[in-house]
């Protein structure tokens, strides 16, 4: 996992016997050992001489290193094929099916998991030495499991590059454009009477509405009647995000013209809402968001992740991520 050098099929090959061990013992257990601490360590002061890992970083990361490989455990289901909804954990059940029973692995990904692992592992709590080994075993992980599928099946071109960087065979992707029904998306009959910037989704860091309540505060300095819509749940375990942008809004003395409007039903009443619908993620695969606000009619301002270029094309705006003066000069 830590040493570059060390080729991927030897990774693979040990991933294979620990699933082997896992099946037959208590492989948690095991990994919980005192011997499991200082082996790393000691691996670790032989790959980075130069670079300190403390006790406390070695039990973190063997602790990582314990969760992430927990359904090597798990009891392996025979079937006829065998769908991971994305590379990572899922994947490692099909890797198991595949080793256990040659069951086919079809891997289907919407965002790209090693990146959306990079990008959240910003944030997490641990010193560098763990997020090291964490970052470095997922991707150790999803290049095996690249390798191993038979088929892959991204939402968009974008994913391909990562997947084919990261040991996918070429030939055994297709690409799987997302779809929505027409029908529950009927374009919109005029505008609403206030310039409105509607947002669809679910309140998470991936969304980074930071971003998106900044450009809003440099759009009233043009339009100061506009208000900002955020339609969309709080996943549980993400009220803490929802916090942080709250104290946003009311530090940057947007209460009364930003409103957290929760889940809508049907979605289409949010589109029909807006003016321009915003997206200012940092990562996306195909997002639903922006082509369904394009099935009723309204102009998208969107930020080039994922295969956002591809669906939006010289149809509506898009600015890079991470930049609230790009994203506000679109959406006025």
């Amino acid at each position: 996992v830590l040493d570059p050098a060390v080729p991927q099929q030897a990774f693979t090959d040990g991933l294979r016997e620990l699933f082997v061990l896992a099946q037959a013992t208590d492989l948690a257990l095991a990994q919980r050992s005192e011997e499991a601490v200082s082996l790393l360590a000691e691996t670790w002061h032989e790959v980075f001489p130069d670079r300190r890992m403390s006790l406390r970083d070695a039990v973190e990361a063997t602790e990582v290193v314990e969760h992430l490989l927990l359904p090597l455990s798990e009891r392996v289901i025979e079937a006829d094929v065998s769908h991971a909804a994305s590379n990572g954990l899922p994947a490692l059940m099909g890797l198991a099916a595949k080793w256990r029973y040659g069951t086919p692995l079809v891997m289907s990904e919407h965002g790209v998991y090693l990146r959306e692992r990079y990008l959240s592992c910003r944030g997490a709590g641990y010193r560098w030495p763990v997020k090291t080994m964490l970052l470095s075993l997922i991707r150790r992980i999803c290049v095996s499991a690249y390798a191993a599928c038979d088929t892959i099946v991204p939402v968009n071109v974008y994913n391909q590059r990562w997947e084919v960087r990261n040991g996918a065979d070429p030939d055994a992707i297709s690409t799987s454009y997302n779809g929505v029904d027409a029908a529950s998306f009927a374009p919109a009959s005029g505008e609403p009477e206030t310039p409105t910037i509607g947002w669809v989704g679910r309140i998470d860091p991936l969304k980074d509405l930071e971003t998106l309540v900044r450009a809003f505060a440099l759009v009233r300095e043009t339009i100061p009647e506009a208000v900002l819509r955020l339609f969309g749940p709080v996943p549980e375990g993400g009220e803490w995000y929802e916090r942080r942008i709250r104290a946003l809004v009311d530090e940057l003395g947007l209460t009364a013209s930003v409103t957290f409007e929760g889940p809508v039903r049907p979605v289409a009443r949010a589109y029909h809402a807006s003016t321009v619908v915003a997206l200012s993620s940092i990562s996306e695969g195909l997002p639903y968001t922006v082509m369904e606000a394009m099935m009723c009619g309204r102009t998208t301002v969107s930020t080039a992740v994922g295969g956002v270029p591809e669906i939006v094309g010289d149809t509506g705006v898009v600015v890079p991520p991470r930049d609230p003066g790009a994203l506000a000069k679109g959406c006025i």
